[in-house]
């Protein structure tokens, strides 16, 4: 059983069709949550399907990519037309390490050295798609979303970014800089929200997430690792049901970290424990 009562509560999930996305759906829709499953590849609807239908929320699945200015209208369009309303948005799109070098994991250099390729040799159109996506889309979302969180005086808007380390690791670009984009515009809208009643903040895995197609190699370098590298997407459960209920009524423009996080302690004094502020190319990293 959930931590926290959804019920009522209408929630837009990008990249919902796998990985992290997929498990925040799952824990939303069990915590009695309506949710709008936006992806684009319709392929993975099925499983999310079948996953969320003992659920006591509704579930919705939209083929969208928020690289388009009318498929992010459509979003929201369609969250209104069939649950009536909007309360929340989780802006979990994002192209990974995967898409920038798919086939990073069989170089020499990333075998021997463990890191991706320099930053020039991207192409223009890796760089606009991984943009686009991990932060371009996320500014249109909740540009679109906000105004309707406002008028009713309660809303959740958080993001998907990444470590700080992860960011600016050799090799990570363009991923981290769109990551660090995103993080840095977290800030800034936490400040234009400010008693509106609408939230801002940051979910961020604390590690490598488990997702599909890096998984098999990530998986046998965290075993050769004295640190591991990857978390199970289950970990984003309870705090995303957290970071949407009323008990975070008034906590905005805070990170918070899902490897540390144990499920097992309320998710209050867990979000006490590991919150540090957001924008972490401002702020100190938390020791945990």
């Amino acid at each position: 059983m959930a931590e926290y009562d959804l019920n009522g509560r209408t929630i837009i999930v990008t990249g919902a069709g796998r990985g992290l996305g997929r498990s925040m759906t799952e824990a939303l829709t069990e915590a009695g949550a309506n949710v709008l499953a936006a992806a684009h590849i319709s392929d993975d609807f099925q499983e999310l399907k079948i996953s969320c239908k003992e659920h006591s929320g509704h579930l919705h699945c939209l083929k969208a990519d928020i690289r388009e200015a009318e498929d992010c209208d459509n979003i929201i369009k369609t969250t209104n037309d069939v649950f009536g309303g909007l309360h929340g948005l989780v802006n979990n799109a994002g192209l990974t390490f995967t898409y920038i070098w798919p086939d990073a994991f069989r170089r020499k250099e990333w075998t021997e050295h463990q890191h991706f390729p320099a930053f020039y040799e991207a192409t223009d159109e890796i760089i606009e798609n991984v943009f686009a996506t991990n932060f371009v889309g996320a500014d249109r979302l909740a540009r679109r979303a906000a105004p309707i969180m406002i008028d009713q005086a309660w809303g959740r808007i958080v993001n998907v970014t990444t470590m700080y380390n992860t960011m600016t690791r050799r090799g990570a670009s363009p991923y981290g800089p769109s990551k660090a984009a995103l993080e840095c515009a977290t800030e800034i809208w936490h400040q234009d929200l400010q008693d509106t009643g609408v939230t801002v903040n940051i979910l961020n895995p604390g590690a490598g997430a488990a997702t599909p197609g890096m998984a098999k190699e990530m998986r046998q370098m965290s075993k050769e690792s004295e640190t591991p590298i990857l978390i199970e997407p289950e970990l984003f459960k309870a705090p995303i049901v957290w970071l949407m209920s009323n008990a975070t009524d008034g906590i905005s423009g805070m990170r918070y970290d899902a490897k540390p996080w144990d499920a097992s302690q309320p998710s209050h004094l867990e979000g006490e424990r590991i919150g540090a502020k957001a924008g972490v190319l401002l702020y100190s990293m938390p020791d945990y």
